[in-house]
């Protein structure tokens, strides 16, 4: 069946089916501004230890990459606890370029995601009822690129009915009456936790004998993102800065008869994978483990993967300065726009409680490889 451009592109804004990994940037286009390590605010006293172990992760993805061969090389032979030889190594090795938005501002949202743990079962039961599924075998995904190029980054996702494309089912299709039954990788017992699974991409379920299953992102109904935190602002019921994880996650355990309508305003709906017990950690867009707390989602359009990203924001609920080294190895349904960022804090409660309550404003510088550099309609001097 041949498409045309045109027809393609109404084809995703009728059946919201078009995944756009990493959103639209902004029509003015972030700019790139080249600066001097000086005006990385805290860059001598930065511990690059952890960002350093980040970087070694992410060059199993981009050792064999022309720009990246010496850099990973040496970076393997580092000394982690040399901190004049670690900010060295990055100064020599790298150019930093300041991150701003189309209107020239500097500033932009940063928030956290974390690895949650769940409790579940392989088999269902009274206690376990809520399903984790895999992917749907009836979900079909075009790859547009491949038919034409300028699309690259989007994919058409739906199913087949009679001889049309569909989109696939919303959130509250598979919930009620379209599950993909036999795909079912085991059942958890807590509904929003569920949920909020499907929001960080990856997580941990503790079964009755104590082992642990490792479940990682697989794939995606083809529908948007849709914040719940910002239906309830709507909704009248929090207000901006009540909205965290925990509060979300309070409301639900308050209004249980209301819970399922609030959950399927977000169309979007995750599928998972089992991950090897070996995976010591999440694994983000990249296919690498990611470092808790020095590994960081992004919009790709705007931050290839894998570039050093230095933050500078506040910690989750103060403003106490928040400065380091991060790696760009994640990106997000939710992760839209130019300086755009959110922390992964790790697994556990613990991480949990800082990813939910970060919702700060930052600043970004893009370390580019020496030799490497924006795009020139991007650059500004």
């Amino acid at each position: 069946m041949r498409v045309t451009g045109w027809l393609v592109m109404v084809v995703c804004l009728m059946l919201a089916a078009c995944s756009v990994h990493h959103g639209a940037v902004e029509e003015q286009g972030p700019l790139f501004v080249k600066k001097s390590w000086h005006a990385l605010p805290g860059w001598r006293s930065a511990e690059l230890a952890n960002s350093l172990k980040a970087l070694r992760q992410g060059c199993t993805a981009l050792a064999k990459k022309e720009a990246w061969q010496q850099i990973c090389a040496e970076a393997s032979l580092l000394d982690v606890d040399n901190s004049d030889g670690l900010h060295h190594f990055f100064e020599n090795h790298f150019t930093p370029y300041q991150l701003r938005n189309g209107d020239g501002s500097a500033e932009g949202l940063i928030t956290g995601y974390y690895e949650p743990l769940l409790y579940g079962s392989r088999e269902k039961t009274k206690r376990f009822r809520y399903p984790v599924f895999g992917v749907p075998d009836d979900l079909l995904v075009v790859d547009l690129s491949e038919l034409y190029p300028q699309l690259k980054g989007m994919r058409l996702r739906g199913r087949i009915e009679g001889r049309r494309i569909v989109p696939y089912y919303d959130r509250a299709g598979i919930d009620a009456d379209h599950a993909p039954r036999g795909k079912e990788i085991l059942w958890v017992d807590d509904q929003i936790g569920l949920f909020f699974l499907q929001v960080q991409g990856s997580g941990r379920v503790e079964l009755p004998d104590g082992s642990i299953v490792k479940l990682g992102y697989a794939d995606q109904n083809g529908y948007p993102y849709a914040s719940i935190g910002k239906r309830l602002v709507e909704m009248g019921e929090l207000t901006l800065e009540q909205v965290t994880l925990q509060s979300i996650r309070q409301w639900g355990l308050d209004h249980p008869d209301r819970l399922s309508a609030l959950l399927n305003s977000n169309p979007s709906y995750v599928f998972f994978r089992e991950m090897p017990d070996t995976q010591q950690s999440a694994v983000g867009a990249m296919g690498v483990p990611l470092t808790g707390g020095y590994s960081m989602a992004v919009d790709r359009r705007v931050i290839p993967m894998g570039m050093p990203v230095f933050l500078a924001t506040t910690w989750p609920g103060s403003d106490k300065p928040l400065n380091r080294l991060m790696l760009a190895q994640d990106t997000g349904g939710a992760i839209k726009g130019t300086i755009r960022g959110d922390f992964f804090w790790g697994f556990g409660a613990e991480a949990g409680r800082e990813a939910g309550s970060m919702k700060q404003q930052g600043r970004m510088w893009v370390l580019f490889p020496n030799g490497e550099k924006p795009a020139v309609n991007k650059v500004s001097r």
